[in-house]
């Protein structure tokens, strides 16, 4: 019962949608409306700048804190359950349930999620985002890479549990499943970069 409430609870932190707020109250539209279509941070900065990315990524990030967190305390620490609200955070914030199951692509709450999960594999993950993203300014070569990364690196570094590292790999999947698009544009070379406005 502890176990099923806490992947409950991490799909609704999840959903909560941070980013779609944040634009609806700065400038009263819908932020999915607008850029990419995602309620994600990347999104945000199109509509509002570094601000919105800054407040937005936090926050998301929060939320994929708050429910491996939250998994472990309920459940004494279960691995089985701590993963599998650390994905149904993600599955939460990619459709979440207070906007028609409509939201982001997941890689804040998902680097929250890897924070709590590991924190070392996820700051080398993160040192490749920054270098991909340095050298070719795409935002979303540096998130499919850096997700795709994480597993591999939690494996080799931390050989977590088969679970959590099963739920690692869950939340990878998603994240990069979601960028499914973004990948095609990166492949005919017509995704934007950081810097550019898409209309």
């Amino acid at each position: 019962m502890a176990g099923a409430a806490a992947t409950l609870a991490g799909y609704l932190l999840g959903s909560m949608p941070f980013g779609y707020v944040i634009v609806r109250c700065a400038k009263g539209i819908d932020v999915r409306a607008t850029g990419s279509g995602a309620t994600g941070a990347t999104n945000v900065m199109r509509n509002l700048g570094v601000p919105g990315f800054v407040a937005t990524f936090v926050l998301d990030l929060g939320k994929g804190v708050a429910a491996v967190m939250l998994a472990a305390r309920l459940t004494g620490n279960d691995p089985r359950w701590v993963a599998a609200a650390g994905v149904a955070a993600v599955a939460g914030h990619i459709w979440p349930v207070w906007l028609g199951f409509r939201g982001g692509k997941g890689v804040a709450t998902g680097v929250g999620v890897f924070a709590a999960l590991a924190p070392v594999p996820l700051g080398l993950v993160l040192a490749v985002f920054v270098l991909l993203v340095a050298l070719f300014r795409y935002i979303s070569l540096g998130s499919v890479v850096a997700t795709a990364a994480f597993p591999l690196l939690y494996s080799a570094l931390d050989h977590p549990p088969r679970a959590l590292l099963l739920g690692a790999m869950g939340c990878a999947l998603l994240i990069v499943g979601r960028h499914h698009a973004n990948i095609q544009r990166l492949l005919r070379g017509t995704e934007s970069k950081v810097g550019t406005r898409r209309r």
